[in-house]
């Protein structure tokens, strides 16, 4: 849409109030305040960010922050450059209240295998290509990276030591709003029960008139596009992590990943421990045991040096998954100005700077984006999926 195109001004053939927005986007996680800051910064107004429960209340409160370059596909890879470009300026951009504490830690994926280690040692050369610093590294250095692990668990790793994480992730989130609305967007506290061409429907009737509605809402994406008979290929997958009380002592320092024995952990900055058994699903009340079991013995075999942490704590939440583990982006086929930019499968909090910019500009009428094309919801039907092998 261009920006002199305006939002509609008349009702919608309910007796209710009606608001306009230039646009109006669903979900106030990181990905939704992401696309408003920039089409925001871009003068577009107005635009409001309608949410059911509040800033972050979704995936984007429970996430731990990480902000990574190694990646399994070359449009990932370039999205996460792109995106460590505005997380080298975040604290200047989006002048949080409190310091977000960027620690690049580094992340270690450990391979077990020969076969997995032939599949880190493909990824290094595409990422090398791109210009990302990672690197295979072998048993003893990897030994040497995370002093505990055992040389003899794995055949090799590959590593980044410009990957890392937020301390305080939820504080970016929350920056992200406040800047959004410092540039001219709102936020809304809303129920949005449907989406339609032109139209918000909330919960209470009302409706909200909208030039474009982009829709951000993670797990809930397909039920609110429904309506349009959209077939949104998104569904909710579980996800829990550990957490111990604040350990003083730094025990483990990079992050540790080892998707055969589905295990990863790290230690954050305010000296928690993080542990996850990442093969656990179902009903918390139920797998709680058998998750922490598996996540003692893997310390056990990889990290002895938490084998006497305690775990109290267990977060549980939800990716919004697609059949590749890539997002969904960019307009929605057949409909005129509804867009889409959910189902990232865990990773979306790493790359929404570079997802906000490149859905903004095509918004607001930029010519199209390769990756958004690629993305784009379409892919599923014409076969041309694109499977990311390195999902935590």
């Amino acid at each position: 849409m261009s920006p002199a195109r305006r939002a509609k001004s008349t009702t919608i053939g309910l007796n209710r109030p009606v608001r306009t927005a230039e646009v109006a986007i669903v979900g106030a996680g990181v990905t939704g305040l992401s696309v408003a800051l920039h089409l925001a910064e871009r003068g577009l107004a107005p635009v409001r960010v309608y949410e059911r429960e509040g800033v972050g209340a979704g995936a984007s409160g429970v996430q731990p922050g990480g902000v990574r370059l190694q990646w399994g596909t070359e449009l990932n890879c370039r999205m996460a450059l792109e995106a460590r470009a505005f997380w080298a300026e975040a604290q200047a951009r989006l002048e949080p209240r409190v310091p977000f504490g960027w620690r690049a830690c580094g992340y270690l994926w450990l391979a077990h295998s020969d076969a997995v280690l032939q599949r880190l040692r493909g990824g290094v050369e595409l990422q090398n290509r791109l210009g990302i610093p990672s690197r295979i590294v072998s048993p003893e250095e990897a030994a040497e990276l995370v002093p505990g692990l055992p040389a003899g668990a794995v055949v090799g790793a590959s590593w980044c030591g410009e990957d890392g994480y937020f301390d305080r992730p939820q504080g970016v989130v929350e920056a992200f709003a406040e800047a959004a609305v410092r540039a001219g967007a709102e936020i809304v506290r809303a129920d949005v029960a449907a989406v339609e061409a032109g139209a918000l429907v909330l919960g209470s009737g009302e409706r909200v008139a909208a030039g474009d509605v982009v829709v951000a809402a993670g797990v809930e994406t397909p039920r609110l596009l429904a309506p349009l008979g959209v077939d949104v290929p998104i569904v909710a997958e579980d996800r829990s992590m550990l957490y111990s009380e604040p350990i003083r002592e730094r025990l483990v320092e990079p992050l540790v990943v080892s998707a055969e024995r589905h295990f990863a952990s790290k230690q954050l900055g305010n000296g928690r421990v993080l542990a996850s058994d990442l093969s656990a699903r179902g009903d918390p009340a139920e797998g709680e045991p058998r998750w922490r079991r598996h996540v003692r013995e893997t310390i056990r075999g990889l990290l002895p040096q938490l084998e006497y942490v305690e775990f109290p704590v267990l977060a549980a939440g939800t990716y919004d998954v697609t059949p590749d583990h890539q997002a969904i982006l960019g307009a929605v086929p057949g409909t005129d100005g509804v867009w889409i930019a959910a189902g990232f499968s865990g990773h979306g909090f790493m790359m929404s700077p570079a997802v906000g910019r490149r859905l903004a500009a095509a918004i607001a009428g930029d010519p199209p984006d390769e990756y958004l094309r690629a993305f784009s919801l379409d892919r599923f039907a014409r076969g041309e999926l694109i499977p990311e092998p390195a999902i935590v």
